[in-house]
C-alpha cells in the first residue's frame, strides 16, 4: 500500500489491459482515503500513439530491439505513465470524491494536462533509461 500526504492510498493495481476498439492500454487502480468507508476504482487509459509512443521515442530515439524487448519497454513505460497520470489527477483534484473515475488519455479535452505528464517524464527520464538498460539491454 502506498500513500501520499493527502491520505490517498493505492490498494491495488492491475493491468495493462488492451482496450477494444481504442488504441490504448489501461490500468485499474483501487484507491481509498481514510474518510471513505470503502475503496473505489480508477481506470487510467494511456494512448498508445499520443502518449506511450511519444515518451518511448523521447526515451530511446530510433532504438528498436526485439519484439520481446519492445513489449517489456512498453509495459514498463505504460505503467510509469499510469502512475504519473494518477499523480496529476490527485494534484488536479480529480480523486477527491468517492466515485469511480475514468482518466482518459491527456489529449483532446485533457490536452492541457499533458505538459504536467511531460514534466514528470523529464524528471525521471534518466532513471527510466537506466532501468530499461538494466532490464532489457537497450
Amino acid at each position: 500500500m502506498s500513500s501520499t500526504e493527502s491520505g490517498l492510498a493505492i490498494l491495488d493495481l492491475s493491468g495493462p489491459f488492451r482496450e477494444p476498439r481504442e488504441q490504448v492500454f489501461s490500468y485499474d487502480y483501487s484507491i481509498q482515503r481514510s474518510t471513505w468507508p470503502t475503496p473505489h476504482g480508477v481506470r487510467v487509459k494511456i494512448s498508445i500513439p499520443n502518449e506511450l509512443d511519444v515518451f518511448k521515442g523521447s526515451l530511446l530515439g530510433e532504438v528498436t530491439g526485439s519484439p520481446g524487448q519492445q513489449l517489456i519497454v512498453s509495459h514498463m513505460l505504460s505503467k510509469k505513465i499510469a502512475d504519473w497520470k494518477m499523480q496529476v489527477a490527485e494534484t488536479e483534484g480529480f480523486l477527491m470524491e468517492r466515485r469511480d473515475v475514468m482518466l482518459d488519455p491527456f489529449v483532446g479535452p485533457l490536452a492541457h494536462l499533458f505538459p504536467k505528464l511531460e514534466s514528470l517524464f523529464q524528471g525521471e527520464q534518466k532513471a527510466i533509461r537506466e532501468e530499461v538498460k538494466k532490464r532489457v539491454g537497450l
